[in-house]
């Protein structure tokens, strides 16, 4: 009797709504499974239609294409003699689940509707989906003709039921419920499942995959038993990445890891593995064995196939491997990276364009693209087909291949520092230096005569001549100043963007490039529909602080020198006249806060979920040490009052690349209102009332106003 059993999982880079292609991927995978001996294969969430369609899931065009897709998978040679287990959405009896179908040689097995529904941060299932709420229940589904006519079934079991073979039983639990409190494979493996499968759609952000592999540790540490997990991979046509990162686990230790982050379309991970393993391991809990005998079990669908051979002793046995985790510097330079590259290969566009001020922000933009320079050219060395075919498509030469990212950088990207009198030659010396060293096709622009031509429609209407506030001027006409050059980068960037292919006698255009970080979006702290507006923005989940570590990391990674001097610089918009030719203009001044106090603010408005008044009374103790209670709450009335004013440039936010927890991206993952009584009476009332109370009976030197607060609170944020 046979007892090792060689099972696959897999990392598909899928595309919502690309059922050509999706299909192509996901029997390529099949096939790659079956050339390596695999019994069972897995994929990722919805892997079909692609997890990301969204209000297409409203459309019946879409389910039925996902069953066109189902019926050439059944049909297919390759999906013949392995258990094949996709997920796609169905309805039945007129409502529709996310499901997994499991189906052998031309026979559906099983549909295995979710159960646990995402419903936060970047997830809206209960929006198109209803979780099935019959546990250890399931109903007979009718197939549609297309299907029937296939497998010569007119229905097949769908719910809450688990698989058994000649020598195991298999169970499946899909991407949240592995998240949640009442998990299933802890019920499942008690009613004697041996192989539990995870089919996932799992978002990248920064510092979450050792929350992942926890839980599959855990689960299988606790359980016993083996871990398929399978993730989707790349950017499926929105704002966030899914990561991949799929991996095999038995009893608490992993024997395969998935790449996190890759150029591949498709990756399939196998592991061979002995049964009696798991079951050894499990016979040692005394207290496990007498929580299953009193298990009410699963129904079990029987499935007249072995994922084991009889002759397998000879086969040999898995070795634990050490998990490999990327850094957080690693999962910046490489995550946006490859959400880019995606991004350019399926929108038609010929590049990048990136206004490059010489700053933190649109610096590290710069090293995104360098570092996907760097993937491109490796994936291309390593002999990846598709990528090469995309860079070849993307440059208009049938014939290129790139010798370094350098070169490639030389043809895809275009930077141009966009400078006003009130430009400093540093911050475009530091500009030119280090476009020079990524290899970008780089231009250096005035734009004065843009600035004295707009501000001179205005004084010929109004007969007045607005001046900056060193000059004697209003802070409305200084701050509409800053605006006007902010503005006019961004026309510009748009123009040089859509006409330098041309100018070239290339093809298509550029793809322009935003680089505000997820703090500046937080306070509001950009000028609407400036060169913050773009069409994609690679840093706008990431905080300054981990943009800092990663200007770093890139001395060290690339080779970027340029990046020292960026990096000890004050960061500044460089928006007002210079002082004797010295940048006079910093943004923590302006914004009357430091971006380290900015990325505090943000995880307790959004992680924490935090009014004015918790925040208030949270930061009195987190800050005991620096500041007296009327110090933080005068900081905590003057984030609010910002954040508030600022609120509805969140709805004109360039797509950004999903990367922390505490994104303001409005009406995707910040579900908030954008017009706000910037006073907060009732709130900032509550906050000085505890002063009170503190003041009395506490000693306190101070309750004097930070010197760094602006007096309107605003900066160029209008």
């Amino acid at each position: 009797m046979g007892r090792k059993v060689t099972l696959a999982t897999c990392s598909l880079n899928q595309w919502a709504m690309d059922f050509e292609g999706n299909s192509k991927r996901i029997l390529e995978s099949i096939e790659i499974a079956k050339k390596k001996n695999a019994a069972y294969r897995l994929g990722s969430e919805l892997e079909i239609c692609g997890y990301g369609c969204y209000d297409h899931f409203y459309e019946g065009d879409t389910l039925l294409h996902s069953f066109e897709v189902l019926a050439m998978l059944l049909q297919s040679p390759v999906t013949q003699d392995i258990i094949c287990d996709v997920g796609m959405p169905i309805m039945h009896k007129n409502v529709l689940y996310n499901c997994r179908v499991i189906f052998l040689n031309k026979k559906i097995l099983l549909i295995r509707p979710k159960m646990q529904l995402c419903n936060d941060g970047n997830y809206r299932e209960e929006r198109w989906f209803t979780r099935w709420m019959k546990p250890k229940q399931v109903e007979e589904y009718f197939l549609p003709r297309m299907i029937s006519s296939i497998t010569g079934q007119k229905t097949v079991p769908f719910g809450d039921a688990v698989l058994s073979t000649r020598d195991t039983c298999i169970g499946s639990e899909t991407c949240e419920e592995l998240w949640a409190p009442s998990s299933s494979h802890i019920a499942q493996s008690l009613d004697g499942v041996e192989i539990f499968t995870n089919a996932s759609g799992s978002h990248f952000s920064l510092r979450k995959a050792y929350v992942r592999v926890d839980l599959v540790k855990s689960a299988t540490a606790k359980c016993g038993g083996i871990y398929l997990f399978a993730n989707q991979m790349g950017c499926d046509g929105d704002r966030v990445y899914y990561d991949g990162c799929s991996m095999i686990a038995i009893n608490g230790s992993f024997v395969v890891q998935g790449s996190q982050f890759s150029l591949d379309e498709v990756e399939v991970l196998t592991a061979t593995l002995d049964l009696e393993d798991v079951r050894s391991y499990r016979g040692n809990f005394a207290s496990r064995a007498r929580a299953a005998a009193q298990l009410e079990p699963y129904p079990r669908v029987m499935a007249d196939f072995s994922l084991s051979k009889d002759d397998d002793i000879f086969l040999p046995s898995y070795e634990p491997v050490e998990w490999r985790y990327h850094s957080p510097e690693e999962e910046i330079s490489y995550g946006p990276a490859c959400w880019l590259w995606d991004y350019l290969r399926r929108s038609g566009q010929g590049g990048f364009f990136l206004p490059l001020s010489g700053g933190i922000d649109s610096s590290s933009t710069a090293c995104i693209v360098a570092s996907m320079c760097h993937l491109v050219c490796q994936a291309v060395d390593n002999g990846n087909p598709q990528v090469l075919t995309d860079v070849r498509r993307i440059v208009g030469d049938p014939d290129f291949i790139p010798q370094n990212p350098k070169e490639l950088a030389g043809r895809i990207f275009v930077t141009c520092y966009m400078a006003s009198e009130n430009s400093s030659e540093v911050t475009r010396n530091r500009a030119q230096q280090l476009a020079e060293q990524i290899g970008s096709c780089h231009q250096s622009i005035q734009i004065d005569t843009a600035v004295s031509a707009v501000i001179g429609i205005f004084t010929a209407v109004t007969a007045v001549v607005p001046r900056f506030k060193v000059h004697g001027g209003s802070p409305r006409e200084n701050l509409a100043l800053q605006n006007v050059q902010a503005r006019l980068r961004m026309v510009l960037a748009y123009l040089f963007a859509q006409l330098t292919l041309w100018a070239q006698g290339r093809p298509g255009g550029l793809l322009v490039l935003g680089s505000s970080n997820v703090d500046e979006s937080l306070r509001g702290y950009m000028t609407k529909y400036d060169c913050s507006s773009a069409d994609i923005n690679p840093i706008g989940g990431i905080s300054k602080t981990d943009l800092r570590a990663f200007i770093r990391f890139c001395v060290d990674k690339f080779g970027f020198t340029a990046l020292k001097e960026i990096y000890d610089a004050p960061p500044t918009a460089e928006l007002e006249p210079l002082a004797e030719g010295q940048i006079a203009q910093t943004d923590e001044e302006d914004m009357g806060m430091s971006y380290e106090e900015l990325s505090i603010y943000g995880r307790l408005r959004k992680m924490m979920k935090c009014g004015p008044y918790s925040m208030f009374c949270k930061l009195i103790h987190t800050w005991k040490n620096t500041c007296s209670p009327a110090q933080v709450a005068v900081k905590v009335k003057h984030f609010f009052r910002s954040y508030s004013i600022n609120r509805h440039k969140m709805t004109t936010l360039t797509p950004s690349f999903h990367a922390e927890n505490y994104s303001p991206d409005d009406n995707r993952f910040d579900l908030r209102q954008f017009l706000y009584n910037v006073a907060w009476t009732w709130q900032f009332r509550a906050i000085d009332k505890q002063v009170d109370t503190l003041e009395k009976t506490k000693s306190t030197p101070s309750t004097e106003e930070p010197a760094t607060t602006p007096q309107d609170g605003s900066g160029p944020t209008n």
